[in-house]
């Protein structure tokens, strides 16, 4: 049986693999296509996305789904999770868009919204979990 943080950490982790590959794979893949096409790779090294996804999840779990242990309801681990995705991944879009010619304010724009959005409903899944040990 998963311990409480393992089955917390693996729910976390599964919406966000699951909607992150959505929005990459298929609802803004042109977007990002036009956008940055021209840096892109040809194809994703896994392995390091495998990596970014473990460690990623694992900062939603400790920074939004561990604080809001105890709160009743969504509403404080949805807010700490857009927070941080907010951080995170403005500090990549912004440091884009300060040092890389040709970068553009409307990708990172939307980048940012979507770091926002995923890092919550991970955070909200995670709570899910996390509450179902606590018996909430």
């Amino acid at each position: 049986m998963f311990s409480k943080f393992a089955a917390t950490y693996a729910a976390t982790a599964l919406v966000l693999v699951l909607l992150d590959l959505l929005w990459l794979g298929l609802v803004a893949r042109s977007f990002y296509q036009q956008g940055i096409g021209h840096l892109m790779a040809d194809q994703p090294r896994w392995g390091v996305a495998l990596i970014f996804y473990l460690v990623y999840a694992a900062g939603i779990v400790l920074f939004a789904v561990s604080a809001s242990e105890g709160s009743s309801g969504f509403a404080k681990a949805t807010l700490l999770g857009a927070l941080f995705g907010l951080f995170a991944y403005a500090t990549y879009d912004l440091t884009n868009l300060a040092t890389l010619k040709g970068w553009p304010m409307t990708l990172s724009l939307v980048d940012m919204a979507w770091g926002s959005f995923v890092s919550a409903a991970s955070a909200v899944a995670g709570k899910w979990m996390l509450d179902r040990f606590a018996g909430g």
